[in-house]
Order: C-alpha cells, then sequence, then structure tokens
C-alpha cells in the first residue's frame, strides 16, 4: 500500500505510526485493568451517587407516562436492588406481569430469587396488601411452598420486588427435551408433595388458580409450589374471572361457565401436570376455547346432559356437544401402574363434584408407599426424643400417649406417666370405685389399735432367725357343712310363709399342729 502513497508523505504517516502505536497499546491495557477492578469491587462499591439522584427524581406519574425501553426498565430494577444491598446476577425468567432474576445478597452471599412486578405502587401499604405477598405470608412456613424472604419496596420508582428462596429448575424445564421417562419412585415423590401444597393451600381457604409446570419448582428432589400471584379466597363469591391459568391446564367448568369454579381447578391442573410428568407430553393442548374442550371430550367423552345443563345455568351462551366416547387415559399410558391410572381419573372428572379433594389425594392407595415410610420416621423420632444418647428412657414433660403410628412398639416402650382424666366428675367416680370393695370381697379390717399409741422404732425389733423348714403343715381335706337359717322368733307367722330358707356353707375349724407355723 505504500507505494500508492506519494513519496514526500510516506514520512510522515511513518512517524504518524511510530508515535501513536504505543499510545494505543497503553489506552487498550489501561481500559481493561479499569474493566478488571470494577469487576473485582463490584460487591464493594455502589453505584453513581449522581445517577441514583436523577433516577430519584423520577416522580412515579413520570414513570408511568414514560415508555421505557427494556435497558431503562433494567436501569431502574437495577438500582433500587443495589440500594437494598443485593447484586443482580442474570435474568431467570419474564411474564406478562413480572420477571425473574437471580440476585445475590451482598451481606451474607447468599442468592435468592427476586420477582419484580411491572406495575408501580403508590405506597408500602398498598405493597403489602398485594394478594401475592399476603398469600405467602399466610401460608409460610410449608416445606412444599415456595418462602418469601424479603420485601423490597422503592418509593421513588415505585417498584416492588419480592426477595424468595431459589430453586434450580421448574417442571417443565425438568422434562423438556427429556426422552426417557423419569423413575417411578421420582414421579410418586413429586405429585405427592404436589397435593400436599395443594391441601395445605386450600385448608387454609386460598386455591392456586394457575398450577402449571412453570410453576412448580424443584431443588435437590424437593418440590414447591410458587407464583402467587393469581391466588384468590375460597370465600370469596363467584363469579371470579374468567380467563384464569394457562389454556392447557384449565378445567372445564372454568371454560364452560362465567367463572363459577372452585379450589377443585386446582386438582385438575394437577393432574394434567401428573400426566404431563409420567408421558412427557401435554395432556390437552389446546389451540383455543373450543379445541381445548374438543381435546378434553376425546380423552375423557362428552359429559352426561345433567352435568352440561348445569354448566349452562352459569353461562349465557349455550353450547351443545354430540354424544362421542372418549379413548380414555389407560390407552395414552399403556406401561403405567394402575393405582397411578386411578388416581388420574379421579383428577380429571370431568364433574367438579365429583372430582377427588386435595386431602383424600394424599390418601390414595398410589402414595401408600411414602405414607408409611413417614409414619416410620415419625415413630422413630418419637422413640429418639425419649430415650437419650445411653439408652435410657427419659421422661418427657407432656403425657406420652401412645397412638396408632406406634402400636407395634407399645410393649416395647410402656407409658411413662399416667393419662390425666380431664373429666373431675368421671375422675371422681373412677376413685369412688377404686375404694369401694369388690362384690366378692370381704371387707378390710381396721387393724388400727384403740387408745393412745406410742411410736416404736422399726429398728428396735429383734431379729429372729428361722431353724425350721419353711413348709406349711398338710391340710386334711374335710366337708363343709349346712346349716339352715330359720326365721327369727319374732317374726310374725304371716311372715314366716314368705321367708325362704337359705342354705349356707361353712368351713370347719382346723386344726393347727403344736410348733406349727
Amino acid at each position: 500500500m505504500s507505494r500508492f502513497i506519494p513519496v514526500n508523505q510516506r514520512a510522515h504517516v511513518l512517524l504518524f505510526t511510530c508515535l501513536c502505536a504505543p499510545m494505543m497499546h497503553y489506552s487498550n491495557w489501561l481500559i481493561d485493568v479499569k474493566n478488571r477492578a470494577s469487576l473485582r469491587n463490584a460487591c464493594r462499591a455502589t453505584p453513581d451517587t449522581d445517577w441514583i439522584n436523577s433516577v430519584r427524581n423520577y416522580g412515579v406519574e413520570t414513570l408511568n407516562n414514560l415508555q421505557p425501553n427494556e435497558k431503562t426498565s433494567e436501569a431502574l430494577v437495577t438500582s433500587h436492588l443495589w440500594r437494598k444491598g443485593y447484586k443482580i446476577i442474570k435474568k431467570i425468567g419474564e411474564g406478562t406481569f413480572s420477571e425473574v432474576l437471580k440476585t445475590q445478597n451482598l451481606k451474607d452471599g447468599k442468592f435468592y430469587a427476586c420477582k419484580t412486578m411491572k406495575q408501580t405502587i403508590n405506597s408500602m401499604e398498598k405493597a403489602n396488601n398485594l394478594r401475592e405477598v399476603q398469600a405467602m405470608k399466610r401460608l409460610s412456613p410449608h416445606a412444599n411452598i415456595v418462602q418469601l424472604h424479603e420485601l423490597i419496596y422503592d418509593k421513588g420508582t415505585g417498584r416492588v420486588s419480592l426477595i424468595c428462596e431459589l430453586m434450580e429448575m421448574n417442571i417443565y424445564e425438568l422434562i423438556q427435551g427429556r426422552r426417557t421417562p423419569l423413575p417411578d419412585q421420582t414421579v410418586k415423590s413429586y405429585m405427592y408433595q404436589l397435593c400436599r401444597s395443594l391441601e395445605h393451600m386450600h385448608r387454609c381457604g386460598i386455591f392456586h388458580r394457575d398450577v402449571k409446570p412453570e410453576n412448580i419448582l424443584i431443588k435437590q428432589n424437593v418440590l414447591k409450589l410458587g407464583d402467587f400471584g393469581s391466588c384468590r379466597s375460597m370465600y370469596s363469591k363467584p363469579p371470579h374471572t374468567e380467563y384464569i391459568s394457562t389454556r392447557w391446564y384449565r378445567a372445564p367448568e372454568c371454560l364452560l361457565t362465567d367463572g363459577y369454579y372452585t379450589q377443585k381447578m386446582d386438582v385438575w391442573s394437577a393432574g394434567c401436570v401428573f400426566f404431563e410428568i409420567l408421558s412427557l407430553n401435554p395432556l390437552f393442548p389446546g389451540a383455543n376455547e373450543l379445541d381445548q374442550v374438543a381435546k378434553i371430550h376425546n380423552v375423557l367423552g362428552t359429559p352426561d346432559q345433567s352435568l352440561l345443563q348445569k354448566f349452562k345455568q352459569s353461562r349465557a351462551m349455550q353450547f351443545n356437544f354430540p354424544p362421542k366416547k372418549g379413548s380414555g387415559i389407560s390407552r395414552l399410558l399403556p406401561s403405567c401402574p394402575a393405582p397411578a391410572i386411578s388416581l388420574l381419573y379421579q383428577m380429571l372428572a370431568y364433574d367438579p363434584d365429583e372430582r377427588i379433594s386435595a386431602d383424600t389425594a394424599l390418601k390414595h392407595t398410589y402414595f401408600r408407599e411414602i405414607r408409611m415410610g413417614e409414619k416410620k420416621s415419625e415413630t422413630l423420632q418419637r422413640i429418639s426424643e425419649n430415650v437419650d444418647g445411653m439408652g435410657n428412657i427419659v421422661k418427657s414433660a407432656h403425657t406420652w400417649r401412645p397412638t396408632k403410628l406406634g402400636k407395634h412398639v407399645r410393649g416395647r416402650h410402656p407409658r411413662q406417666t399416667p393419662l390425666v382424666n380431664h373429666n373431675p366428675k368421671r375422675a371422681a367416680d373412677t376413685q369412688s370405685r377404686r375404694n369401694a370393695p369388690h362384690p366378692g370381697q370381704l371387707p378390710r379390717l381396721n387393724m388400727a389399735a384403740h387408745g393412745h399409741q406410742f411410736p416404736f422404732p422399726f429398728s428396735a425389733i429383734p431379729a429372729f432367725s428361722l431353724n425350721h423348714k419353711p413348709a406349711l403343715p398338710p391340710i386334711s381335706p374335710k366337708k363343709c357343712q349346712t346349716q339352715v337359717l330359720k326365721a327369727p322368733p319374732h317374726r310374725d307367722p304371716e311372715d314366716e310363709m314368705t321367708c325362704i330358707t337359705v342354705k349356707t356353707f361353712c368351713m370347719p375349724p382346723l386344726e393347727r399342729n403344736e410348733g406349727g407355723t
């Protein structure tokens, strides 16, 4: 290229290259050093205060009117998390109303999942009154419910972030791209924990309304239910929101009524998840609502007209489905055990009144092995609490009562303290019966001597030596003699006719041998 440059300018180009090359190399080196220093001090450094103040100057109304791009939104989220001591690691997922980030606490170094709401809140009171926040506080703590660690509210931006425990993955990520089915014990454990979470929610008066694989999180074989943004109180009067839950996991009463559904819709969604874990494919992947209903009828068949008439009473539009017999779930799962198929049919009952509840599902024969294992572990834990490290029985402060879980160990571990009778009237009656003589028992003799009693020390009693053999003398057999009790002389003659002769048997006196004992 130098031959196209004039001769008089070649010297200038050469001089410029010689002078600028070292400067460019030094500038690149300096930039690299600064980048490494900023990464190294990320945990100790704080964002620029001027930039933070400029962000704070944005009012809530300004943010609502502003149409921020993705970078502006991420910058706002980063700012208020930095001020609360959390560093963003990466983005986990994003939904319609929120986004989930992986964050690290700068104080203890632990990792958490941060769910930031896209809507803005005007006050901390409204942030605490969010339905999702109230549900998570009410359901905690539970082994199968995602725990809420902290609620962060930024007054300047109106952003609300929920700091929750971080899980490894969700069910969708677990089965996505998998070619071989999961082991039967793993599927059984996951479904048992899912039913436990639903049973706890329904017992607390809340139903989820959005049970799907993406909202079921797992970590080291522990399953937890999350994302309570769509939950609702069971005591609220219908109609509820009609377009709720994901379409593939929506129950028939949600599709065919104007929001007249109950907590049984969660059981239907859990049944769809159950089938998807077993087969690695969704059960009813409908393209729209009509296609969703058609796919349900292809498997389960068309319901009775009485059930459809019940659905019609709560919906303005009329619908009629031609009678059709479904293929059945068992044909789709030929290698599935019979207890699992039975539980699937009960969870996917078309009529919500006939659908099994979460509490009853936990008692199904499909989970019998898990229940027996839990009973055994509880029994061993109870025994270990009453026995110390040396094998001695420790008396507990409370009354130990053998339950059904410990029937087989009653003989080896007797009751430590007597059972307390909480009924005073019954206790007094029992005590009087105890002190009263038995009908076939002679009354006790009062051996107390009359008169003044002198204390006599026990140690003053002389010791007697026994020189004879400790044997009783033989008793000769003798017959009992009968006696007839006659009426007393003062009884009237009229009463003698009504008197009944009573025979008594008396033992003859025993002859005592001399020197006998």
